[in-house]
């Protein structure tokens, strides 16, 4: 085993369980829908989150520091989908938890999330700055990330099932519901002033 695995694993937990746009997302998605209905979007954020360290890893990182005009358009592009995010969950407040009204947070949004999420990139470009070494390539850094990433999200899907009983009141909805897009506009905006 390599030196460099057990604090890159330490570092994965850290950056997959601390709340995020996506971790949150998937939160408000398992409280409206459940479990079951959040293992495809858990999967494919997870994955495209990997995707990302293994293209950074493979010369992506490099490009961007040599063109910082594309990493403010990416973040960009990142604000104004969070916010539009935001947005659909603030216009949701109000409905019924199992209501089949609310889109539902699919694995292909959990996936493209990913790709303009400046938290992913900042953390891809951390990863592979800090940890990858020719005893630890870029895809064993990128499938550690996802083994490390799945349970982690899980954990948020769980929270989210274990609130649902709470949230059947309409004003407890409402301000769950309020205060998760609130959440996701500050995380948004931490990411690209940070």
């Amino acid at each position: 085993m390599s030196s460099s695995l057990l604090p890159f694993i330490l570092f994965a937990l850290v950056a997959s369980i601390s709340p995020g746009p996506t971790n949150l997302l998937i939160l408000a998605h398992s409280a409206r829908l459940g479990l079951r209905a959040s293992v495809a979007p858990i999967v494919a954020g997870c994955g495209a989150a990997a995707g990302v360290v293994l293209m950074v890893g493979l010369g992506l990182g490099d490009w961007l520091t040599r063109h910082p005009l594309a990493q403010q358009l990416m973040s960009w592009a990142g604000v104004i989908w969070l916010s539009w995010l935001a947005w659909q969950m603030l216009r949701s407040a109000d409905e019924p938890l199992h209501s089949l009204t609310g889109k539902p947070f699919s694995a292909f949004s959990a996936a493209s999330l990913q790709l303009v999420n400046p938290k992913v990139w900042m953390m891809a470009v951390a990863v592979i700055g800090v940890f990858a070494a020719p005893s630890l390539p870029v895809w064993q850094l990128a499938l550690v990330f996802l083994l490390v990433a799945l349970p982690c999200m899980t954990v948020w899907a769980m929270l989210g099932v274990g609130s649902a009983r709470w949230l059947h009141s309409p004003q407890r909805l409402r301000g769950f519901n309020r205060g998760l897009a609130g959440l996701l506009l500050v995380s948004a905006g931490l990411a690209v002033l940070g």
